[in-house]
């Protein structure tokens, strides 16, 4: 048993069964950790609320018990402590069993008879989680991670919390910029191969004659230029998760390989004539439409739906626009931290600017802008003014939904004269004259149609809406239509 535990990680054991209490204190005593066991529940559960320090680090509790039964033991603990990892064991492991145990808030669950390096496993991961889960961890992963309030980053985040036991293969799809690989990364630290390798590579960016060297690797003198062994990504990524960035981009050759891989778990470097054992999870994203692919013949049907066991869509920026602003709040500090400067802020009609605008290059986009305000910019609040000259374009905007409104605080409120003063401004550059005919149709278009919309078609409250009187609307609508 190989172990890396420290003497001062504490687990507790309730069991009524003295045997299963004495075998499971022995083997973590062995191996380094402090235990302190209990025959019920309830001693346990009172001894837990009285210690304000000292708590234990994971408690391994059996289900059916005298008195408080694991589950309303574990349900009571996650009242006052809903960080505390629990594993549930059992003699009675059927499926019912299991499912309430983690639908009720189990780390895991370990059925009897269990056997002993499995158990210490499991605790070291819980004592793990236990580490992660305090405030200072959190924030590190506020910063690290993937950030969003939105209803689509949310639904992302319970997949990803649904993954976190898993092994299992994931294709993330969505447009450049998305965040793909940070979708990755946070899939691969809240796995069971978190404390192994998180190895990267973009296919995309790679000659086709050198991809299968860099994927698996090659022997020394396996041609020109091949001077000595090469580990390739799969080798470097055993035991851990690698993730294959635009797999719509690799070359049909290079799929089959990848597909004897995952169906044989073993590969040859190039030149070798040794298999190596790949014990790899693959994460694979691409921004194209691989079942269009598969449709052309460019991508091979079998390598999609191995890949394709559980797939996550990222939504592009303008989907989910009420992010924005807490994007925007995250990247200026970051670009501040990196500068070691104090950090910027932006006005509001520059936020609420921002918002509308339809970010083609999503998230990456958005920070690289907030990049360029932390060092362009010359005051300490960024105004329209600083804006850089391709974002200026108020044609690229579009209007903000109800939802989206919603999410946005009463200092977000735009100012629509600053934004006509930019469009103005931009058109007269542009050598362009006589702009009030351009501008006053747009307007009383506007107008026409929110009041049309708010009467639901009902053309004399909107014209008493607008201040018109019945002709003058009916002619508008005319003149505009």
């Amino acid at each position: 048993m190989n172990n890396t535990s420290t003497t001062t990680s504490s687990i507790w054991v309730i069991d009524d069964d003295q045997s299963i209490r004495w075998v499971l204190e022995k083997a973590l005593k062995k191996v380094g950790y402090e235990v302190t066991t209990f025959e019920t529940a309830s001693v346990a559960l009172t001894r837990l609320k009285r210690q304000e320090t000292d708590k234990p680090d994971t408690i391994i509790t059996d289900v059916r018990m005298p008195g408080i039964d694991g589950f309303e033991f574990m349900n009571q603990v996650h009242h006052f402590d809903p960080d505390m990892p629990i594993i549930i064991m059992t003699a009675y492991s059927d499926l019912d069993t299991t499912v309430q145990a983690y639908q009720e808030g189990a780390f895991e669950y370990l059925s009897k008879p269990f056997d002993i390096d499995e158990a210490i496993q499991l605790v070291a991961r819980a004592i793990q989680k236990r580490l992660d889960s305090s405030p200072k961890s959190r924030e590190t992963e506020l910063s690290d991670e993937i950030i969003g309030d939105s209803p689509a980053m949310q639904e992302v985040f319970r997949v990803i919390g649904r993954l976190s036991r898993s092994h299992i293969s994931v294709l993330i799809n969505g447009e450049s910029g998305t965040g793909k690989e940070r979708v990755a990364h946070a899939l691969h630290k809240h796995s069971p191969r978190a404390n192994n390798p998180f190895i990267a590579i973009n296919t995309a960016a790679i000659p086709s004659d050198l991809l299968e060297s860099e994927l698996f690797g090659h022997e020394k003198g396996a041609f020109t230029g091949a001077q000595s062994l090469h580990k390739g990504r799969f080798e470097q990524a055993n035991g851990g998760t690698l993730f294959l960035d635009e797999i719509g981009d690799m070359p049909m050759e290079l799929q089959t390989r990848l597909l004897r891989v995952l169906a044989e778990g073993e590969f040859f470097r190039v030149g070798g004539i040794s298999a190596i054992k790949a014990d790899v999870r693959i994460i694979a994203a691409t921004h194209q439409n691989l079942q269009q692919l598969v449709q052309q013949g460019r991508f091979r049907e079998d390598l999609y739906h191995r890949l394709n066991v559980i797939k996550i869509h990222l939504p592009a920026l303008r989907e989910r626009r009420e992010d924005i602003p807490l994007l925007l709040r995250h990247f200026m500090q970051q670009s501040a931290t990196e500068m070691n400067e104090n950090a910027k802020s932006l006005s509001d009609d520059v936020i609420q600017y921002l918002c509308r605008l339809d970010w083609n290059g999503n998230v990456r986009q958005l920070e690289n802008t907030c990049r360029w305000f932390s060092v362009m910019a010359t005051g300490n609040t960024i105004q329209m003014s600083d804006l850089p000259e391709e974002l200026r374009n108020i044609q690229n905007q579009q209007p903000l939904t109800e939802d989206e409104t919603e999410h946005l605080t009463p200092q977000d409120t735009v100012q629509w004269t600053e934004l006509l003063y930019d469009w103005t401004r931009q058109h007269i550059k542009d050598g362009e004259k006589d702009i009030l005919s351009q501008a006053q149709p747009m307007f009383e278009k506007t107008l026409l149609e929110c009041a049309l919309e708010i009467t639901a078609g009902r053309k004399i409250e909107a014209a008493k809406l607008l201040g018109w009187g019945r002709n003058t609307l009916t002619r508008k609508l005319k003149e505009l239509y």
